[in-house]
């Protein structure tokens, strides 16, 4: 029986690189049936709405999407259609492994790290009081009363919810992905020395639910700068780590630094049945249509969405091919080669069937 697919190209150079990863996809055997839509730029132009309800029922209907890099405009009001669609969908967790692959330019080897970042609540809940208005200057004027902390009168305000409910969830997440994962160490980040109330209160729960998986996963715990510091000396000292938002986000893309960058780093966002699948990286609109855009991210975020799909052996053929490739040198876009200048490189869609034909081979 087929898996029914919701298909999101997206703007820039969505559209080549997931019509790479859809070729993969399909060259792998597994039956999918595209459900495509349009959101972002294009659906703007169509339709006036970045992200339109048949998007989101589409996706509902499906319970599994392969998304596209979208742009929001900067400054113009906007709202971000990868926040809309987590938010809508009720998408609660980041899942971005980072994982090193031979031939890659990087000062780094041998990683293999899972970051599980919050995705519904923090500083990026967007509980937000501008600078100047009225309502701004009442709230200080309640903080001060209440916490007697005085507030500069020109200070804009972001309010950090963390909730017991969303800690648990997603720390719960974090360690059922480990046990699914043959993941050995979970390792909570968190700044509760100084925030005692909201990091606090995510750490207080870390350690509670963790004591559930005790004798079977290892816990620890890190307070994020240190983490950082971490990271970039003894990165393979550490296994998966579960992150509220705004933490989650910052380490991901450093992790992403480690192996590499962002055109390597694939991504999910994942919530209770349902799931989208989606690179790290942006629409880099200034590559658009040049089939020059390096597929990987893309490819391997579709490798992700098969192994949700439980067609783990799919998943793992079409990981294994992208790694190949990767480390022949040969039929790789521009950025894995000594010199981005290279007349050799591959095109996107090169790649791509360089990618097939190992698949074709395994």
């Amino acid at each position: 029986m087929a898996h029914r697919v919701t298909l999101i190209p997206g703007d820039g150079i969505g559209p080549e690189v997931v019509l790479a990863a859809k070729r993969c996809v399909e060259a792998t055997g597994i039956a999918i049936e595209w459900d495509e839509v349009i959101a972002g730029a294009d659906s703007l132009k169509a339709t006036g709405e970045l992200l339109p309800e048949g998007v989101l029922a589409s996706i509902r209907k499906n319970k599994v999407a392969l998304k596209g890099p979208i742009i929001t405009p900067i400054g113009e009001g906007f709202r971000s259609v990868n926040v809309g669609i987590r938010q809508a969908l009720g998408l609660y967790a980041c899942v971005r492994p980072a994982k090193s692959y031979p031939g890659v330019k990087s000062n780094y080897k041998d990683i293999d790290l899972v970051i599980i970042r919050e995705n519904s609540e923090d500083l990026y809940a967007g509980i937000e009081f501008e600078e100047g208005l009225e309502e701004t200057r009442e709230l200080i004027k309640k903080i001060e009363a209440m916490s007697n902390n005085k507030i500069r009168p020109d200070s804009g305000i972001s309010i950090k919810p963390i909730s017991r409910s969303a800690s648990r969830r997603i720390v719960k997440f974090a360690f059922e992905y480990a046990l699914k994962h043959n993941r050995k160490k979970v390792t909570a980040v968190h700044k509760a020395n100084i925030m005692k109330f909201t990091d606090g209160l995510f750490l207080k729960v870390g350690r509670e639910v963790a004591a559930e998986y005790e004798g079977r996963i290892k816990f620890e715990e890190a307070i994020v700068d240190n983490m950082c510091m971490q990271l970039v000396q003894k990165p393979r000292n550490y296994d998966l780590l579960v992150l509220p938002n705004l933490y989650g986000d910052i380490l991901s893309d450093l992790c992403a630094g480690l192996i590499g960058g962002l055109g390597i780093a694939p991504g999910a966002n994942i919530g209770d049945g349902i799931a989208v699948f989606e690179a790290v990286h942006g629409s880099a609109p200034k590559y658009k249509g040049l089939n020059k855009a390096n597929p990987t991210a893309m490819i391997l975020s579709a490798a992700l969405m098969l192994d949700y799909l439980n067609e783990k052996e799919a998943a793992a053929r079409l990981e294994n091919a992208v790694k190949e490739v990767i480390s022949e040198g040969i039929n790789v876009t521009y950025d894995f080669k000594p010199n981005p200048n290279d007349p050799q490189a591959a095109g996107t869609q090169e790649m791509a069937g360089a990618i097939i034909k190992k698949l074709n081979k395994a």
